[in-house]
């Protein structure tokens, strides 16, 4: 159940969860998921409409924009999330996190993949900005506020305006 599970993720990287009710009632980043989830299903039947109503219902109760034609991998966590927008081509992997301020956005006009994609466990900081057709790679960090126009390789930890890389894959593991 895709339900359990990312709620079982917030328990896992959020310290202030002390059980799964709080995340199924109370977080709307899971929320946001859940009228997402809905949203998605009505756009891969080309019910684009009803789609972008739901998307719209699910932005006005939870502060979290996420278009209906974004993919989104497993245990997707979002942690407080006001302010969170994630653009319609964006592809979010398994078991990322990302903070409240997040923008996966365009910086084109023109039709196809124009935004984001992150891979496995990536960890995106509050406030940051990822513009365009990018790569950020598995088990990669953004930092707080940076602007990333450019891919981020594996496991590299990037910060700043624009960002910059200020350590290189730090491990084959995953862990950060």
């Amino acid at each position: 159940m895709k339900w359990l599970e990312t709620a079982k993720a917030y328990k896992k990287h959020d310290p202030a969860v002390r059980t799964i009710a709080e995340v199924l009632f109370l977080y709307p980043g899971y929320h946001a998921m859940g009228y997402y989830r809905i949203a998605h299903q009505l756009y891969k039947y080309h019910c684009f409409f009803l789609a972008r109503l739901i998307s719209q219902i699910g932005r006005f109760m939870t502060q979290i924009e996420i278009h209906p034609g974004a993919q989104i991998g497993r245990r997707f966590v979002i942690d407080h999330g006001n302010g969170v927008v994630i653009g319609e081509t964006s592809i979010i992997g398994d078991d990322c996190l990302i903070h409240h301020g997040v923008t996966l956005g365009g910086k084109t006009r023109q039709k196809g993949k124009r935004h984001p994609t992150l891979g496995h466990r990536v960890h995106i900081g509050a406030a940051a900005q990822i513009i365009g057709d990018i790569t950020i790679g598995d088990n990669a960090v953004v930092g707080a506020g940076s602007v990333v126009t450019h891919n981020v390789a594996p496991g590299d930890i990037v910060a700043g305006v624009p960002a910059r890389t200020i350590r290189s894959r730090c491990s084959d593991s995953g862990k950060i």
